[in-house]
Formats: C-alpha cells, structure tokens, sequence
C-alpha cells in the first residue's frame, strides 16, 4: 500500500493563493517521508484566511512562491496516487498551476472523503470532514497545517482500508459506485435538494454578485455535485459563491449583503469557505 496525501493552506478566497502545502508518504499503513513548505502566493492575505490557518505576510516572507516548489511536487506526486479530502485541495493545485502557466503533477487522485462516507455509515451523509472523522477515530492532529492535515487524510484513508478490506486500486473502483444506504445509521436525506452521491453532499451553497452563467444554471451545478442551494446566506451556511469581479472588492459596502454577513459569520467562528465562480466551476468541473 503506497499513496501520497497532500494539502494546501489559501490566502485568500481564490484557491490558487496557496501559502501552505503539506504532502506525505505513505507506505503499509505508516509514514514514510514528509514534507511542507510555506508558499508567497504573490497576493495579499484576506483576514478571514488569516483568522483561519494562522498564516499572513509576514509567516511567508522570503518563502518560495509556487513556481519554485512545482518540481517538488512533481517528483513527489508524479505516477503515483494522490489522496486529498474532498476536491478543494486538488481544485487548488490545478488553478495555481493555471495561475503560472505550469503542468499540474501527472498523478492518479483519490478523494479521502469520498471513501470515508462508503466506510462508516455514521458519515455516508453528512459531518464527513477531516476532524469529524478523526475525532471518531481517536486520532489527535493540529488542524489548518497543511502537513497535520496531510497526515489526517492518510489516517483516514488507512483506518477505511482497514476497515473494509479493500486496497488502493480497488478503492478508486468503489469511490464511483453508489452509497450503500442500508449501511448508514443516518439515512439518506428528506428534501432532495441535492444529490446525494454528490462529493459535496451536505454542504449549503449561496450564490451572490454578478456571476457569468444563470444563477439557476448555477443552482443546478451545486445540486448536482451535493450541494444545497438557498437564497440568503445564514448559520447553516457553508459555502459562499462571489462572482469574480465581486471578488477584488475588498473593502466595505462594495461587497453584497451575503458577502458581509458571510463574513461576519465566519469572524463568530462559522466554517463558511468563500469561492471565486472561477473556482465554483472548476470544483464542478473535476467531479
């Protein structure tokens, strides 16, 4: 059993302002190798990141920026299996890479989340995140390092191929067939407002400022890979959809009514990640 598990800290709301990555190796079940740098992504630090990992300016200063750890990453992830918990780790590898003109690693990915929610039925629907998971399984970790997190990741996927007796390869198989329900102690939702074999299931998405496509041709995007879409953004909320022009507005009421309050939310301690459109239809686009 050999993998790798990666996972990156952001800077901003734009997954490709990476500031933090954290890969480790592992081989039969136990770490073989690790590594993490910290990353100048050449943008200015949001404070909503900042409150989250900890990580500004000044942490980075003299930091390689992304071009300078690219051939790292390649001969680390390159020809082998990549873990990542959801696709938001693996989303940002491939716009930062976008962002520089560079070849993302040639690399098989596995989605952690996607086999935790096949593996413990107390998941299969929803609380499939990485500290949920390692809470139930005992293990201990530092959350939003990008290493800690890493290291998490292959715990998960580890304890699961335990659990369950299915290897690698045939985990890449078994990701893409249905959620076996009668497993679950939770049950399947009531309101089918999301798909449920969607890898984003269970998370709430808003949509705010001008965005390139309908809001209901964006609705059914969200629907389609899990999500729950509602209208205002509130303390169920997850995930935050700001057109891209709306982005770069950074500073008081320019930003919509959702963004502010979205924000205020998170300042109170409520996990709500903010997405470029960009970012939203490439996350789609890697389903």
């Amino acid at each position: 059993m050999d993998f790798f598990t990666i996972d990156v800290e952001t800077a901003n709301a734009d997954m490709a302002s990476i500031c933090q990555i954290g890969i480790a190796h592992f081989v039969d079940g136990t770490i073989a190798d690790e590594w993490k740098s910290f990353v100048d992504p050449e943008e200015e630090f949001d404070v909503f990141n900042i409150a989250i990992h900890g990580i500004d300016e000044n942490t980075v200063k003299g930091s390689p920026n992304f071009p300078a750890v690219i051939n790292r990453i390649h001969e680390l992830l390159d020809n082998h299996i990549s873990v990542c918990h959801t696709h938001f780790d693996r989303v940002s590898i491939n716009q930062v890479c976008n962002k520089y003109g560079m070849i993302p690693p040639i690399t098989t990915w596995l989605d952690s989340a996607l086999v935790a929610r096949r593996t413990w039925g107390q998941f299969a629907w929803k609380g499939y995140g990485v500290k949920s998971i390692c809470d139930y399984l005992g293990y201990q970790y530092k959350c939003h390092d990008a290493l800690e997190d890493a290291k998490a990741t292959g715990y998960i996927l580890t304890c699961a191929i335990k659990q369950t007796g299915l290897d690698i390869d045939n985990w890449l198989k078994r990701i893409r067939e249905p959620i076996d329900i009668t497993h679950s102690s939770e049950g399947p939702y009531i309101q089918r407002e999301g798909n449920p074999e969607g890898f984003l299931y269970g998370e709430i998405m808003v949509f705010t400022g001008a965005l390139t496509i309908h809001r209901s041709e964006a609705a059914d995007m969200a629907a389609k890979i899990g999500c729950k879409v509602e209208d205002g953004v509130n303390r169920q909320t997850t995930l935050l959809v700001v057109g891209d022009q709306d982005i770069k507005k950074l500073v008081g009421h320019e930003k919509s009514t959702k963004h502010r309050r979205a924000e205020e939310l998170i300042a109170a301690g409520q996990p709500i990640r903010i997405l470029r459109e960009t970012d939203f239809k490439a996350l789609v686009g890697n389903i």
